[in-house]
């Protein structure tokens, strides 16, 4: 059985992580990194089966791709904390010359990144192909990815999704952080997109909704249900409701900190909200 206190010990040291990467350099994403580090960590810890060492060929082992990749502290730091690269390496965070970009790259090699995320609508596409890969080599693993909900505005998307059910992608499992929020404000305000669950389901995929998006035991009675519905001839999305900026009480219930760093002041309340459970870095 997973050990619940010890998953939300590694979380609330990640949303430490967060917010000390980005007031550091004073750019980046906390908002959506903070909304979805329950997921990350139930992610990396619990569902995904992978390797003891990494390596960009990804046979034998559940794979991940993140489409919303300026998210990319949550998956820094989750990535750190698991062992894929050195915790004080979050140091380096949007530093010239690091490995960790402010969207994730793979021409430096940093171990767990499989490919360059943040041009928004692509990730569905790649995670698609590397599913298909999957079922040539004869792998039963599954393919995971992560999308924002206002990244489903993009087209790219649904001609993707139209695809992996027309061609039965059954070992993928997409998960739609699903905020209602985005850079310029609500998704329902910026260009609504009805119901996702409709949609999906129109267009031929399963479709699970995890309504407590930011506790680790839903996430994972959700992601085990997702795993279940994997073979059926059918791709599987899973409606992930989280809360933007969850953790840290001025930064929730608002799309203000989509890509706004915390000052000092606003750093020492966050990090007074979050107390250090591992160490920091």
């Amino acid at each position: 059985m997973p050990d619940i206190q010890k998953l939300q010990n590694l979380t609330t040291q990640v949303r430490r992580d967060i917010l000390r990467m980005v007031h550091k350099v004073n750019s980046g994403h906390p908002g959506g990194s903070l909304g979805c580090a329950e997921f990350f960590v139930a992610l990396y810890k619990e569902i995904m089966d992978t390797k003891d060492h990494f390596d960009m060929d990804g046979i034998g082992e559940d794979l991940f791709f993140l489409s919303n990749g300026h998210i990319s502290p949550v998956y820094y730091s989750v990535l750190a904390r698991c062992g894929y690269f050195p915790v004080d390496e979050l140091n380096t965070f949007r530093l010239i010359d690091s490995r960790l970009q402010g969207h994730p790259t793979t021409h430096e090699g940093l171990p767990g990144v499989r490919i360059a995320s943040g041009s928004l609508g692509q990730g569905m596409s790649v995670a698609i192909g590397a599913a298909e890969a999957k079922k040539l080599n004869n792998d039963n693993h599954l393919i995971y990815s992560l999308h924002g909900d206002g990244e489903l505005q993009e087209g790219q998307n649904w001609e993707a999704i139209m695809y992996a059910s027309a061609n039965k992608v059954d070992n993928l499992i997409s998960t739609i952080d699903l905020n209602g929020k985005q850079i310029d404000g609500a998704t329902d305000d910026v260009l609504p997109m009805g119901s996702l669950k409709a949609k999906f389901e129109a267009f031929g995929w399963i479709v699970l909704e995890i309504k407590e998006g930011n506790n680790i035991e839903a996430i994972l009675d959700g992601m085990s249900e997702a795993k279940a519905q994997t073979g059926k001839g059918k791709p599987v999305c899973v409606l992930l409701e989280t809360e933007m900026g969850n953790g840290v009480d001025f930064m929730m219930h608002t799309h203000a900190w989509h890509g706004k760093a915390p000052n000092d002041e606003q750093l020492e309340i966050a990090l007074s909200q979050n107390a250090e459970t591992l160490g920091d870095y």
